[in-house]
């Protein structure tokens, strides 16, 4: 048995085609089937057929259109259209409907080699018979439609590019001229073309259709080629595509869903609203608020859905947990969020704007269009969630919280679907599916005592069920004595749990051996939103093995899960059980396991910033000590300090509040070179060294004084705040001078150079540079010495003081090179071409510039490169060669647009105007 969707909608047995009706009841039958093995509500099969014109008798005439499907099968075994409590489900193989078929050709091809890939791509492509879903018509089929056209149309171009990598550009000519006629603003597919012309020997056609496909543009969208078109055209000029070029990798799909629960059971209705609420696909996007109270089961029924839904999602998937009833910390904010929504879309750090508004600007634009699904998972309120909702209606979004988010509903009109406990019956199920049918049905009395202790918890039943499973020979009564002898307790002061609920915990806490409970209630108290293996073994105090084996049996209560491999957390209804525990049964345990994890976070975060600046510690900071992580390379500290930021940021948030000073401000020196590098991070930067500097203040330690207000002056720096930034540097120099600190003086000279340069003031910028040499040229640190030397070189040719300049940066060019540091190398080439520039030597400014180019390609600093490639546009236009100056600063604009560098690009923008 086949199905084939993509041209007209038809069944096939044996060959045989099979009679499906009319357009309406092929339309029921493509539903079915566009979604396989899914459930589907009648209220949304009457949607997907009708749209918002359904009949009177809708349903009735549905009913009928199924029974004529029903019989059309009838002879045809294993194919059936089953009636479920969820809808119409028809089970099949996927591999039986040519649409699933030509998706999973399509994804496996993306892994095999370009000889393999190419075939699997035309297996494919020959799949298509005409106009998908061909005879269905409404809004629903129409939409369909147009996504399976688009996923068609970049298959084929994958398919292209492949062929030409393979040389295959005389068979693909005439197909790439035919459809490069029918889609003249496809820039792809103009590259192919022109890629294809060029390797056949007609350049000058290949730069024919390329300025065709400028002008049509230029005068259609009022735009200009995209980077990828115009570096090809340069490439065709120079005669330099030599070998076929490969394809750029794309934007990466993120598929951040957690995953779906193990156990599942009811809320049919409520995932029959879901359906409902999301799968309209028209303006304004599909947003529904699922709310209730905490253990409810919200968070499983959202993953339940989104997994079983995830085939609608062919853009991806966003997660993020908000955190809005932690009792660990704060709400993670929008901010935040969005920052890391931007991460897995794929944009740079360094090329995000550096404000939220602008940041939640490019989310928006970079959604837009998508078929892909957002889920924000325990919201605090409706202000977190606002900024995170993209404006696409292509997009999905999901939203949980303990609140009832009256605000989204009363300003964007969000339906919110409240969640109630499970049924008994539900519960009973649940039970079933943890213990086995055989065993609670053996003891009614005591099952029916135990899911009234639950009060319809998904959460308690997993505890309770978890309990019951350590001792699989014991009868369920004892289980439901313990249980009573907690029955009197009264609810926590956050009002978060229920007496009910408390007795479930304590009866699993109860159960546990000592050591174990103990650890229960120090992980309660852990910093941060969860805890990797080493640290928390520093909490508990034990080594890593015997952390495991205490870690297994909270596992076995689920009062803590592995959510990621070596990493813990609890549900927040635990913790604040937990953190009860800690204060009342284990507060001395709790008070030096939290010393000890802040300590593990001091060594192991000072070893990680000193991979990444091995240049400095200041003496505030002091050395490591103890057992510190392996990390060989950036990499490797870039990867541990992405992996416990959280818990950095709370370790020292907690060492704040207990007033223990010293790990405030040598936490905020952990992060210091992590959080610039990353860009986005600038808020928990000030954050974080405004707690050092109070820490120190309240210390009266001089040297961290010193230390948190350079830090703290370069982060407001940073943020364009000069004012406060020279108030803190200048107040760093006179706290190192008095000292006798020159490292530390050497710091907030440089510093204020930058802050000077940025008010216009550089003969003041130059005198803070040549301080901070002088006294680097005394401590015998070549690289310091050498980056003081290029921020003294720069200033001097600022001013013009060239041969001065030049002896600063021939020193510090001979310092990078013999030390190895390609990216100091590259900074004094760009001050080199700079200088040469300003004497008027324009051709070995080009020279120069060109090897720095080279340079920051080698260690990724895009940033930097886009600077130097517009300062060699200047060269190349001081010295005559217009065209070569514009192409430099085209091709700087387009990376300038792409780092969302607004300011500058209009600058180059304007500048490209005046020299057209």
């Amino acid at each position: 048995m086949t199905f084939e969707l993509l041209g007209d909608i038809q069944a096939h047995v044996a060959g045989e085609p099979i009679d499906l009706g009319h357009a309406r009841q092929r339309s029921v039958l493509a539903a079915l089937l566009v979604e396989p093995n899914r459930s589907l509500p009648l209220d949304l099969l009457i949607e997907r057929v009708w749209g918002d014109r359904a009949p009177r008798q809708a349903r009735n005439t549905l009913y009928g259109y199924l029974y004529r499907l029903r019989q059309a099968f009838a002879g045809v075994a294993g194919v059936r259209i089953d009636r479920t409590p969820g809808g119409y489900l028809l089970p099949v193989d996927e591999h039986a409907v040519d649409l699933h078929r030509f998706r999973l050709v399509v994804k496996r091809a993306q892994a095999e080699p370009d000889e393999q890939a190419l075939d699997s791509l035309e297996r494919a492509l020959a799949l298509w018979r005409g106009q998908a879903l061909g005879g269905a018509d409404g809004p629903w089929a129409q939409s369909v439609r147009r996504a399976l056209d688009q996923e068609r149309w970049t298959a084929l171009l994958q398919r292209n590019d492949i062929a030409l990598r393979l040389g295959r550009h005389t068979a693909l000519l005439a197909e790439l001229s035919a459809l490069a006629d029918e889609n003249p603003l496809d820039e792809r597919l103009a590259g192919q073309l022109i890629l294809a012309l060029y390797q056949c020997g007609r350049q000058g056609d290949a730069l024919t259709h390329y300025q065709s496909v400028r002008r049509r543009l230029a005068e259609e969208l009022g735009a200009d080629p995209g980077p990828g078109l115009r570096e090809l055209h340069q490439r065709v000029l120079a005669g330099e595509l030599t070998a076929p070029a490969t394809a750029r990798i794309g934007t990466p799909t993120p598929r951040q869903l957690p995953a779906a629960p193990r156990l599942f059971v009811g809320r049919t209705d409520e995932l029959a609203r879901i359906d409902k609420v999301l799968a309209s696909g028209h303006a304004p996007p599909p947003v529904l608020a699922v709310v209730g109270s905490g253990g409810t089961g919200k968070t499983a029924l959202v993953l339940h859905w989104a997994h079983r839904a995830v085939d609608r999602f062919p853009d991806g998937q966003l997660h993020a947990d908000l955190r809005g009833f932690d009792p660990a910390g704060p709400p993670v904010s929008p901010a935040a969020v969005v920052r890391g929504f931007l991460d897995a879309l794929g944009v740079p750090a360094d090329s995000a704007p550096a404000d939220q508004d602008g940041q939640v600007a490019l989310y928006r634009s970079l959604l837009a269009g998508k078929r892909l699904l957002v889920v924000l998972d325990n919201a605090r309120d409706t202000d977190q969630v606002l900024p995170l909702l993209p404006g696409s209606p292509t997009c999905t979004v999901l939203v949980t919280s303990r609140q009832r988010l009256t605000g989204l509903a009363a300003t964007h009109g969000v339906p919110t679907l409240a969640l109630d406990v499970l049924t008994d019956a539900e519960a009973r199920d649940l039970l079933v599916g943890h213990l086995g049918e055989q065993r609670v049905r053996g003891e009614p009395g005591a099952v029916a005592h135990l899911l009234r202790w639950c009060a319809g918890l998904p959460l308690a039943v997993g505890i309770v069920a978890a309990r019951a499973a350590v001792y699989p020979d014991f009868p369920l009564s004892a289980l439901v004595e313990e249980l009573s002898e907690d029955s009197g307790l009264d609810a926590l002061d956050t009002g978060e749990l229920s007496t009910s609920l408390r007795a479930v915990f304590a009866a699993s806490y109860r159960a546990l051996p000592p050591e174990a409970a103990e650890a229960f209630a120090l992980l309660g108290v852990a910093p941060g939103p969860d805890i990797g293996v080493p640290a928390a073994a520093a909490l508990l105090g034990v080594p890593v093995p015997r952390l495991r084996g205490l870690v297994r049996h909270l596992e076995t209560g689920h009062l803590v899960r592995q959510h990621v491999p070596g990493r813990y957390r609890m549900h927040d209804l635990v913790r604040v059980y937990a953190v009860e525990r800690a204060r009342a049964d284990h507060a001395d345990s709790a008070e030096a396991g939290l010393r000890r994890v802040i300590d593990f976070y001091v060594r192991f975060g000072r070893a990680a910033e000193r991979v990444l600046y091995p240049y400095e510690t200041p003496p505030a900071v002091g050395e490591p000590a103890g057992a510190v992580p392996d990390l060989p390379d950036d990499t490797a500290a870039l990867a541990w300090l992405t992996a416990e930021y959280a818990g950095v940021l709370a370790a020292q948030q907690a060492a704040a509040r207990r007033g223990w000073h010293p790990p405030v401000w040598q936490l905020a020196w952990a992060l210091d070179t992590f959080q610039r590098r990353q860009g986005h991070l600038q808020q928990d930067q000030l954050a974080a060294w405004r707690a050092g500097l109070a820490a120190a203040e309240r210390a009266g330690d001089a040297a961290a004084c010193a230390l948190a207000a350079w830090r703290l002056g370069a982060a407001l720096a940073r943020v364009g705040d000069l004012g406060g930034a020279a108030d803190h540097l200048d107040l760093a120099l006179a706290q190192s001078r008095a000292s006798g600190d020159a490292s530390g003086q050497a710091n907030a000279h440089q510093s204020l150079a930058w802050v000077c340069e940025q008010r216009g003031e550089d003969t003041r910028a130059l005198h803070h540079a040549t301080s901070a040499l002088e006294i680097l040229r005394g401590l015998g640190v070549p690289m310091r010495e050498a980056h003081a030397l290029n921020q003294a070189g720069w200033y001097a040719a600022r001013l013009n003081d060239l041969d001065r300049a030049a002896r600063y940066c021939e020193a510090a060019l001979e310092l990078a090179r013999r030390h190895g540091d390609r990216d100091a190398e590259a900074r004094t080439l760009d001050s080199l071409g700079y200088l040469a520039h300003r004497a008027g030597r324009h051709d070995h400014a080009v020279e120069r510039y060109e090897q720095a180019l080279v340079g920051f390609v080698e260690v990724g600093a895009t940033y930097d490169y886009v600077d130097t490639l517009q300062r060699l546009g200047d060269s190349h236009a001081a010295a005559g060669r217009g065209e070569q100056a514009r192409a430099a600063w085209r091709t700087a604009l387009s990376l300038l647009d792409e780092q969302h560098r607004t300011a500058d690009a209009e600058q180059l923008r304007a500048k490209l105007a005046r020299r057209r």
